[in-house]
């Protein structure tokens, strides 16, 4: 089984990828492999709407997003990590999973998906929410923890002494690794859930 792990954060060793390690240590003893790819320090334009992926698959824009959406097709699970800025999160990183969710027209469904949220102080929920909204609208199950999905730390390396946050990531590890088992067992005997064909309407009819 596979885990796609992605590092909102501009820090390569800042308090995001503290968290996101203590996420991964725990799925790998599981037996999942693990591949976090730091996106916050890339340049990542947004969306231009121009809907060149309806047609061709993939983003007008050829660069990560377009290399990511392959890997997270492989993937049975994926973790999107994001420091707070302003209550939100990385504006790279929204760039980055607007055109990914929007481009690839896989199926999504019954990967699982977990957002982390990192902060010196507030902002961790409203940016957790956000985060996971990408998964709901893909049919993809949002794994929980034992509290919501958030580290605290200002200063590098502080995420460790956040001793119940990093508690909060293993546990959201091992529940991870029983939620992606526990679908590819009922895949093997249920299949997935059937779609129906989209139906799309607007407030004016």
């Amino acid at each position: 089984m596979k885990v796609l792990m992605l590092n909102g954060s501009p820090r390569k060793n800042g308090n995001t990828s503290l968290a996101l390690n203590e996420v991964k240590g725990v799925l790998e003893q599981e037996g999942i492999d693990v591949e976090i790819i730091q996106v916050g320090n890339m340049d990542i334009t947004g969306c231009k709407g121009c809907l060149y992926c309806k047609e061709k698959g993939k983003c007008v824009k050829d660069d990560i997003v377009n290399e990511l959406a392959k890997k997270l097709e492989e993937a049975d699970g994926l973790v999107v990590g994001s420091p707070v800025y302003y209550a939100s999160a990385n504006g790279t990183l929204i760039s980055l999973l607007d055109r990914l969710f929007y481009s690839t027209k896989f199926n999504k469904s019954m990967k699982v998906g977990a957002s982390v949220a990192v902060a010196r102080r507030g902002g961790c929920s409203s940016t957790f929410d956000e985060l996971n909204k990408y998964f709901t609208i893909s049919g993809m199950p949002v794994c929980s923890s034992q509290y919501w999905n958030s580290v605290h730390g200002r200063g590098v390396g502080e995420a460790v002494k956040d001793e119940e946050g990093m508690q909060t990531m293993r546990t959201l590890a091992r529940n991870m690794a029983f939620l992606m088992k526990s679908i590819a067992l009922g895949k093997e005997k249920y299949g997935i859930p059937e779609k129906e064909a989209p139906v799309m309407t607007s407030f004016i009819k």
